[in-house]
C-alpha cells in the first residue's frame, strides 16, 4: 500500500473538512432561496406582526434544550465504555450533525461520530448511535400513533379497514421477528442485537429513555408555542395530536436533513388543513423549526468540523 506523506494527509483532511462545511451551507442556502413554497415577504409581515423579544428568547431556549438533551443522551451512552466530557459530547453530536446534513436520514452522523474514536471502536460507536436514535424513533412512533388515533376520532382520516390492516401488519412483523430472531444475515441476527443491547447497563438505558422523552416534549411543544405565537387558538390535545402525527408520519419517510422541513411541511399542511390553519402559517412554522433546530446547530457544528483532528493511527 502506498504511504501518504503526513503533510499531504493533513491537506487532504483539511480539504474534506472545508468541503463538508461548504456543502452544508450550500444545501441550506439553496433550500431557503429556491423553495417555491416560501414567500419571504409574507414571512416578514407575519413575523413582525407576532414578534417579541421574550418570545424569541423562549424559542431559542427550547432549541438549546432540544440539542442539549441529545448531547446528554450521547454522553450517557458513551459512558457505558468510556467517560467523556460535556464539551466532547457537544463536539461529537454537532460535528456529526453537520457531516450528516446532506446524507439520507442523517446516516452521515454515524460515520461522523465514529471518526472521533479510534478505528477499533467504530462498530461500537455506530451501534451506540443506533441505540441513541432508536429510542427517539420509538418515542416518536408511540406518541405518534396515540396522537394519530386521537386525531382520527375528531377527523376520520383513516378507515377502520386501514386500521385493521396496519394492526395486522404490525402483529405479523412482531411475530415474524420473534420466530426469526435467530435467523442470521452476514453474522447479524435479531437475537444478537438484543444481546448487545442488554450488555449496556440498565441505568444507562433508563437515563436514555428519560432524556429522549424530555427531548421529544421540548421540540413537540416548540411547534405548539409557535402556533400560539401566530395566533392559532385551538384545543391543546387536538393540536398536540396533529403535531405528534406529523412527526410520526414524516419520520417514516426517507429524506435528507436539509429537506426535513419540506417533508414535515407537506405533512403538516395536510393535518392542519383539517383544523382550518392557514397553510402559509404552517409552512413558516415548519421552516422556523428547521432553522432553529437544524440550521443553527449545523452552523455551530461547522466550527467543530473545521477543528476536527483525526485520531492517530496506532
Amino acid at each position: 500500500m502506498i504511504a501518504i506523506p503526513n503533510k499531504a494527509k493533513q491537506f487532504l483532511v483539511f480539504a474534506v473538512k472545508v468541503l463538508i462545511v461548504c456543502a452544508a451551507f450550500y444545501f441550506i442556502y439553496q433550500q431557503l432561496s429556491d423553495n417555491p413554497q416560501l414567500d419571504w415577504q409574507q414571512f416578514v409581515v407575519l413575523f413582525k406582526k407576532n414578534y417579541s423579544i421574550s418570545g424569541v428568547l423562549f424559542l431559542l431556549l427550547l432549541s438549546f434544550l432540544n440539542r442539549f438533551f441529545e448531547i446528554l443522551k450521547w454522553q450517557n451512552l458513551v459512558s457505558s465504555f468510556r467517560s467523556i466530557s460535556l464539551s466532547q459530547a457537544t463536539a461529537q453530536v454537532l460535528g456529526a450533525l453537520t457531516a450528516g446534513i446532506f446524507t439520507p436520514n442523517g446516516l452521515g452522523e454515524y460515520a461522523g461520530k465514529a471518526l472521533f474514536y479510534e478505528k477499533a471502536k467504530a462498530k461500537k460507536i455506530v451501534f451506540l448511535n443506533l441505540v441513541c436514535n432508536g429510542i427517539q424513533m420509538l418515542l416518536t412512533v408511540v406518541f405518534g400513533i396515540l396522537g394519530l388515533l386521537y386525531f382520527n376520532t375528531q377527523y376520520p382520516i383513516i378507515t377502520s379497514q386501514a386500521v385493521a390492516i396496519v394492526t395486522g401488519l404490525c402483529l405479523f412483523l412482531f411475530l415474524g421477528s420473534f420466530f426469526l430472531k435467530k435467523f442470521t444475515v452476514k453474522g447479524y441476527s435479531i437475537e444478537k442485537l438484543i444481546r448487545k443491547i442488554n450488555e449496556i447497563p440498565k441505568p444507562v438505558h433508563q437515563k436514555n429513555v428519560v432524556l429522549g422523552w424530555c427531548r421529544y416534549l421540548v421540540f413537540s411543544h416548540q411547534y405548539y408555542f409557535l402556533l400560539l405565537a401566530f395566533q392559532v387558538q385551538l384545543p391543546y390535545f387536538l393540536v398536540m395530536s396533529a403535531v405528534t402525527s406529523v412527526y410520526f408520519l414524516a419520520s417514516s419517510l426517507p429524506s435528507f436533513q436539509f429537506l426535513d422541513f419540506a417533508v414535515k411541511g407537506s405533512v403538516a399542511v395536510y393535518f392542519f388543513g383539517f383544523l382550518g390553519v392557514n397553510q402559509w402559517i404552517v409552512i413558516f412554522i415548519t421552516t422556523l423549526m428547521w432553522l432553529l433546530n437544524v440550521v443553527i446547530p449545523v452552523v455551530i457544528g461547522s466550527y467543530y468540523v473545521l477543528n476536527f483532528k483525526l485520531k492517530p493511527t496506532p
